[in-house]
């Protein structure tokens, strides 16, 4: 596999308050990353950082260049989809894919009308006239009908029911993604996307906390359930976290020993959510 993108020192700060801290990871050709964090922790800035819409400090390279001075090369490249994508209430779905034929060089304006095929969108119809969904939808297919190395999506599916969120991603998966693409996911519906991701990208106060393969979660974490006396001695082997469950309680431990530790319990592999609660909170 290759790196698409490299970001080493990433920082950025407005005033005293710094937003990013000292950032450093790296992402291969042909991965679903998600970059998850809290409010404010910095995630959308690191998007628009590898996007090139926002200055930095640090090294960064994306495809090979700087996203700080050959931006309009690497948007070529790159697509992007955020929560706040707003087209023209006036303009007509036909208008869209006529525009973006004459924008962007990579734009596949049949692919975009076979996609388009697949929902209850009308080429005809204003965007004033579709819904927040079917607006998605129409973000979502005007995007994967340009052939582009990384695609950044900033909470895609945010507003949306829970019919469009799994519609989203399952064409997302069945007809855009290959192992030649890389996709940004940052998304609050963690449960969501924990199927689709290969890897893990965790920011907290501007600062990466973890960065691991989705593979290799269940040999660097396990989730302890234990009842009784067996809670104290849990307890004294230094979880990251532990919270109550139905007569007793979860423990969450990190690169702990599974084998000693299936003793006092019931083990298993924590979600990804819970993992997130513990790494926040750790």
């Amino acid at each position: 596999m290759s790196t698409v993108i490299k970001a080493k020192g990433l920082s950025k700060a407005y005033g005293k308050s710094k937003v990013l801290d000292g950032v450093d990871f790296n992402i291969e050709a042909g991965r679903i990353v998600g970059l998850i964090g809290p409010n404010g922790a910095g995630k959308t800035t690191a998007l628009r950082c590898l996007l090139g819409l926002s200055s930095c400090d640090g090294e960064l390279n994306v495809l090979g260049l700087d996203p700080r001075k050959q931006r309009t090369e690497l948007l070529k490249q790159v697509c992007f989809i955020a929560d706040t994508a707003i087209l023209p209430q006036w303009l007509k779905v036909s208008q869209a894919i006529e525009f973006l034929e004459g924008v962007h060089p990579n734009f596949n304006v049949d692919k975009a009308r076979e996609f388009l095929t697949k929902t209850n969108i009308e080429q005809h119809k204003k965007v004033s006239q579709l819904s927040k969904g079917m607006i998605t939808q129409l973000h979502l297919a005007l995007v994967m009908a340009i052939d582009v190395k990384v695609l950044v999506l900033d909470e895609p599916t945010l507003g949306l029911d829970i019919l469009y969120r799994k519609q989203f991603y399952t064409t997302l998966l069945n007809d855009y993604f290959d192992e030649e693409r890389t996709i940004i996911i940052t998304t609050h519906q963690v449960e969501e996307v924990e199927g689709l991701l290969t890897d893990l990208l965790f920011i907290k106060n501007g600062r990466l906390i973890l960065e691991a393969e989705m593979e290799n979660i269940e040999s660097q974490f396990v989730e302890l359930e234990v009842r009784g006396e067996s809670v104290e001695q849990a307890r004294s082997l230094g979880p990251i976290s532990e919270r109550s469950v139905l007569g007793g309680s979860a423990f969450i431990f990190e690169n702990g020993d599974q084998e000693s530790l299936s003793e006092l319990g019931k083990v298993r592999t924590p979600s990804i959510v819970d993992l997130f609660v513990a790494k926040m909170q750790a």
